[in-house]
């Protein structure tokens, strides 16, 4: 048993390392709640075709990364790689398209099979925005806004670069990518064989490459914003303008790009150099064709996710969890009562960790280790009197109190 490891790619969440990802859930949870999102759960696993479809055969999440499984029943099944979708199924299987807009927050495990590396895991997790039911850009604002609220709350808003970008309407694209694939004709014999792939069902997502010879033909690439329509550009102006309102400070990057094609108008991610390569801590953007590629009605939706393992690296401490009180019980009768006095001290909210053996010695090292506040002592002659010893592990003050006046003593200790 001793050389069991965990799978490559994961990890076990110790209690200081949760304590993090609890705090960075929390306060996401928290503030999107004051902008009316509600929590929602969906299944950490679906039909593949869930996924298959709308991210599409010829992404590396489909062919590549995806952990896919045929069940016992024959049923093809995926692990979510990602939040959105399930959630727009979850809108579609439940009815919820009659009761729109839907402002959606969730928070939980991921699956992709990838190169692990730093802040990047094969199980990792993300805590996740959607906005179904909008298709102002106003809700682009909004949306974003939630990101920078959460980023400035965790400390870390000063750290990151605001980089966005407009993937235009239908009409726009179509010109766009016409224009890509003349470019990326004359440069075949450079191209990956990934993007020679792309080049023919998604060309746009080649401008995402990280392939040193694509990114060399990328340079000189056209430019998405001489093919936006009028309608296009009122749209990407009004989400810039909103920002600007808002004080919310941005960069236009015209090569961030989304490559499916229910993607459009406002792209956007949060960058910073402080996790080398991986600068990448929140990233979203508008999807108004998604819902109808899964076979719903055309619906308009908007939305981030983060991962939840960077965000726990660039945060600051959390508040340590409070310190509890120990109760150490010595002999059979004393932790017969130490049973009962436990009981009624956590139902009055108080942190009790109750010893279960050892001598006096060992249980003081015992709230040593856990740095408990005080430790309440209890043997057969505290029993005779009816009364408990309470020490002060900051101040080694010690004093004897009334089993009944218990509580109220250590309310300073809470």
């Amino acid at each position: 048993m001793a050389s069991l490891q965990p799978v490559r790619g994961t990890q076990d969440l110790l209690p200081d390392a949760q304590r993090r990802h609890r705090a960075v859930i929390d306060t996401a949870r928290d503030l999107a709640a004051r902008y009316g999102y509600q929590e929602i759960a969906t299944p950490i696993f679906e039909f593949t075709d869930v996924f298959s479809r709308p991210i599409g055969e010829t992404s590396d999440i489909v062919s590549k990364e995806m952990y896919t499984f045929t069940d016992r029943g024959g049923e093809e099944i995926t692990l979510r790689p990602e939040y959105t979708a399930g959630i727009v199924r979850a809108i579609m299987s439940n009815g919820l398209t009659q009761s729109l807009p839907q402002k959606l927050f969730g928070a939980g495990p991921m699956f992709r099979y990838e190169r692990p590396q730093k802040g990047r895991f094969r199980q990792f997790h993300q805590i996740d925005v959607e906005l179904i039911g909008v298709a102002q850009p106003l809700g682009d604002v909004e949306i974003i806004s939630l990101a920078a609220n959460i980023l400035d709350a965790f400390g870390i808003l000063k750290r990151t670069v605001l980089e966005l970008n407009t993937l235009g309407d239908t009409a726009s694209r179509v010109a766009y990518r016409a224009a890509l694939v003349e470019y990326y004709a004359g440069h075949r014999d450079g191209l990956s064989e990934d993007s020679l792939r792309r080049l023919e069902k998604n060309p746009l997502r080649i401008l995402d490459s990280k392939d040193e010879g694509d990114k060399r033909i990328n340079a000189d690439a056209p430019l998405f914003e001489k093919y936006l329509t009028p309608e296009a550009q009122d749209f990407f102006g009004k989400v810039k303008s909103g920002l600007d309102t808002l004080g919310i400070a941005y960069q236009v990057n015209s090569r961030l790009v989304r490559g499916l094609d229910y993607y459009c108008h406002t792209a956007f991610e949060f960058v910073t150099t402080d996790l080398g390569a991986q600068g990448t801590v929140l990233a979203g953007g508008r999807y108004d064709g998604l819902m109808g590629v899964m076979g719903g009605p055309e619906t308009p939706g908007v939305g981030w996710a983060a991962g939840i393992e960077r965000l726990a690296l660039l945060i600051d401490e959390p508040a340590p969890p409070p310190r509890p009180i120990t109760l150490a019980p010595l002999g059979d009768k004393a932790e017969a009562i130490a049973l009962g006095i436990a009981q009624s001290l956590r139902k009055a909210g108080f942190n009790i960790d109750l010893g279960f053996s050892g001598n006096l010695k060992r249980r003081m090292q015992r709230a040593d280790k856990i740095k408990a506040r005080a430790v309440v002592i209890l043997g057969d002659n505290e029993i005779e009197k009816q009364i408990a010893a309470v020490r002060d592990l900051d101040t080694g003050e010690q004093v004897e109190v009334a089993l009944g006046l218990l509580e109220e003593r250590l309310k300073p200790f809470r």
